[in-house]
Formats: structure tokens, C-alpha cells, sequence
């Protein structure tokens, strides 16, 4: 017998990538942080000796959950300036609240809220724009999480730096601190175009390329930012990034609400990925993504749930069913956006969306130990006639047991493993009293 790691058997297993929709009565093998193996149950008992064997006789093991966009230190802001449109809720509420409150202090609690609350939906890796990155990079690397951390740039002052200039030197160095961790990248995270000003734009683009490495930005997600543009520059946003170069296949559009048949074929072309945020889009009123004509374009798609701020919640499991049912609406079609579609796009499309497809996003032999486990054998999933369908459609984030991230237990029956959920409490109830004056 071969001696691993962990062996986890599972009623269940949706693999995402490869030939096989669902396995059932099947197993995976770990070892040193990876996939050795994916089998029937009888057969890895008699080839595999683990150190810890895990049944879920009543589970579904998923690829861990890609939250592709987050500002995760904004948990602390969950509940603060609801009801209100993109523009004011930004420019009346969060950002003079972040020019009174923001410091590293608020992003290391607010990021460990956010890693509990998305460890416990499971999400392994999160993709991620706020300022402190370099204290989210602690956190990650100290709880165990994967995260892409952007190197944020934007042209007016805040507490982390003064102009882009600045921006850009305290991301490089960023990056030059963590480029060579198995678990953290650092992509460019430009705020958006109506943030950002051309001359540090052709700065990211050359960075960019010679530093092999994807940049995040936020992209037409309301009709207002299109209007504005046009009014300001003659043209729309997404023509602007195209004159500078910006878009590739290692760019990733948020957003999205606002887009032309032709600027569809554009982003086709030029290989952009886009990410989906549906609960953002809706609660701010900023318009519909048209996922199914993407999806028919072949772009590659991304689900992120944006930040709890804005949500309110980082719950990948909500976020897919909502892309499935207001995906329907969008393209008029009951039959678009499928639960496989939006399951893809919570997983393999998002590691594909990051650069880490290769390691993660999908359970195949070689790719790291990143899974989620969810219990199907609650009244509220019963009878089960098809698993996955089963998981976007009724299920919640509350039947998640377990999560594994690069082999590791991060979640084991329901309890965190490397997070204090008292202090994480303490805290925020601390920021809650801090930041009370602007609840509305």
C-alpha cells in the first residue's frame, strides 16, 4: 500500500474539469499538499494508507470555491450605507469613512472576518483589491488561504499611498516580497477607469509584460461610468483600456453591466476574462451582465462576489445561484446559465481567470489539495435526483463541512482550524462600535 496523506471518500465528486460530469462512491487521494489520485472508493482503500481518512457519505467534494473579487477588509463595513447607487454610496459614505478609519490594524481584522466567513462557505482562494495588501499577504499566508493580491494603484491620495507613483513602487515591492509563495500571486489591481489616469495605465501594461503577471480592474459597471467617459474623452471605457494595450488574456474585467455586441466580439478577440458579480450588481442597482452571450462568445468567465460592503456577504454558494436565476432574465432563456455553467464559473473558470489553472480550480491528479465538501443530507437538499443542481439551486453555504486548501484541513466539520473565532468577534465588534456614527 502507498502511504499518503489524507483520503477523503465522498457520496459525490464533481470533478469540473476532465471527462467526468460526476463521480459517485468515489475517493481522492493526498499527498504533500496534492492530488495523487481520484478513484472508487474500494479500490483506494486497498492501494492508499493515510494518515487521515476522511467519509462523507452523504457529500458532494468540489474544487474549493475562487472568489474572484473581493475587497475582503470591507467585511467590516457589512451593513453600512445600504440602498444606495454606486456613485454615493462610494463618494458620500465609503471612502470618507475609509480616510477617517482605514489602517493596517482595520485591514488585518477585516481580512481575517472575511477569510472566516469565506473558509467556512468554501472558498479557498480569493482574489482580492484593497489597500494594505502587504497585511493581507500576512494574513493569508498565516491562516493558510490562496489569494491573488492586488497591487492597487489609483490617482488620489489615501492612506496607503500618495500618488500613483507611489502606488505602483510600494506594489512592485509587494510583489518582489511574495512572487516565489506557492500560495500568493500579485496581480495589478487599477482601481477603474474613472480612477486612473492614462499615464499610470501604459506604466501597468509594461510592468505587467515584463512581469508576467494579470491586472484587475474594475470595467463599465454602470451605465453612469460609460456615460461619464464619453462625455469626459469621446469614447467608452473599454475602447480606452484597448487603445492602451490593457486588454489580454491576462486581463480581468469586473463588472461588465454595460456592453455592445461589438464590444463583446472585442473582448472575445482579445482573450479578456470578465467577472461576474451579480449580488453587487443588483443590491447597487448597476445593470445586468449578459452572461450567456459571453459564455456563446467563448470568454472566459469568472463569479466573484465583490465586498461585503456592497453584498453583503462573500457567499459563493448565493453568488452562483443568483448568476443562474438573473442569468435566465438576462438572456430571456430558461435554459442559459446552468448550474454547470455557474459551477465552472465559481471554480476552473476562475482559477483560469487568475493564472492558476494549473494548480487549482478543478480536481484532477497533480492540482493542489484545494476542495470543499458540502452535505447534501439536509431536509432543505432532499431528495437528491441530481448533486449539482441540488448545489446551486437549494443548498447553502451552512452545508459546508470541510475545506482543504494545497492538502490542508481548514474547516473540519464546521470548525475552523487556523482561525480564532473569538477574537475574530472581539474584533469586530470593536470596528462596529469604531464605525457606528455612519451606519445607516
Amino acid at each position: 500500500m502507498t502511504t499518503i496523506d489524507t483520503l477523503i471518500h465522498a457520496r459525490w465528486i464533481a470533478p469540473v474539469g476532465g471527462e467526468s460530469r460526476l463521480l459517485e462512491d468515489h475517493a481522492v487521494a493526498l499527498s504533500q499538499g496534492r492530488i495523487e489520485a481520484i478513484l472508487p472508493s474500494g479500490e483506494a482503500s486497498a492501494r492508499f494508507q493515510a494518515s487521515d481518512t476522511v467519509s462523507l457519505g452523504s457529500h458532494i467534494l468540489l474544487p474549493g470555491f475562487i472568489n474572484a473579487h473581493t475587497h475582503a477588509a470591507m467585511n467590516l463595513m457589512r451593513g453600512i450605507a445600504n440602498d444606495l447607487p454606486l456613485m454615493p454610496w462610494l463618494t458620500e459614505h465609503i471612502w470618507p469613512l475609509e480616510g477617517e478609519h482605514m489602517s493596517r490594524e482595520f485591514v488585518a481584522d477585516g481580512t481575517e472576518l472575511a477569510m472566516a466567513e469565506m473558509l467556512r462557505g468554501g472558498t479557498t482562494c480569493f482574489n482580492d483589491m484593497y489597500y494594505f495588501p502587504d497585511v493581507v499577504a500576512d494574513c493569508v499566508d498565516r491562516i493558510g488561504m490562496r489569494a491573488s493580491i492586488g497591487m492597487i494603484v489609483i490617482d488620489f491620495p489615501t492612506v496607503w499611498a500618495a500618488n500613483a507613483g507611489e502606488y505602483l513602487d510600494k506594489g512592485l515591492a509587494l510583489h518582489d516580497a511574495w512572487r516565489r509563495h506557492e500560495r500568493i500571486s500579485t496581480p495589478f489591481a487599477p482601481h477603474a477607469p474613472y480612477t486612473v489616469s492614462d499615464d499610470p495605465l501604459k506604466k501597468i501594461r509594461t510592468y505587467a509584460d515584463e512581469m508576467d503577471v494579470r491586472v484587475h480592474m474594475h470595467v463599465h459597471e454602470t451605465a453612469f461610468e460609460v456615460k461619464e467617459a464619453l462625455e469626459k474623452h469621446g469614447h467608452r471605457p473599454l475602447s480606452r483600456l484597448d487603445d492602451l494595450g490593457l486588454l489580454t488574456p491576462e486581463f480581468m474585467a469586473v463588472h461588465m453591466t454595460q456592453l455592445t455586441d461589438a464590444e463583446i466580439a472585442l473582448c472575445a478577440r482579445k482573450g479578456v476574462n470578465i467577472v461576474h458579480s451579480p449580488e453587487s450588481n443588483l443590491k447597487l442597482a448597476s445593470g445586468l451582465c449578459p452572461v450567456q452571450q459571453l459564455l456563446d462568445a467563448g470568454i472566459n468567465m469568472a463569479l466573484g462576489t465583490d465586498g461585503a460592503a456592497s453584498n453583503n456577504d462573500l457567499d459563493m454558494m448565493g453568488e452562483m445561484r443568483t448568476a443562474a436565476l438573473i442569468g435566465k432574465i438576462a438572456a430571456d432563456d430558461a435554459s442559459a446559465v446552468s448550474a454547470d455553467s455557474v459551477l465552472r464559473m465559481a471554480t476552473l473558470g476562475g482559477a483560469r481567470a487568475l493564472g492558476i489553472a494549473d494548480d487549482v480550480g478543478s480536481i484532477e491528479p497533480g492540482k493542489a489539495g484545494d476542495l470543499c465538501a458540502v452535505d447534501l443530507d439536509a431536509l432543505e437538499t432532499r431528495p437528491v435526483f441530481d448533486p449539482i443542481a441540488a448545489l446551486v439551486y437549494s443548498a447553502s453555504r451552512e452545508q459546508v463541512t470541510d475545506t482543504w486548501v494545497a492538502g490542508r484541513r481548514l474547516l473540519a466539520n464546521r470548525r475552523l482550524t487556523t482561525l480564532d473565532e473569538t477574537h475574530i468577534r472581539r474584533r469586530a465588534e470593536h470596528w462596529q462600535a469604531e464605525l457606528a456614527s455612519h451606519a445607516r
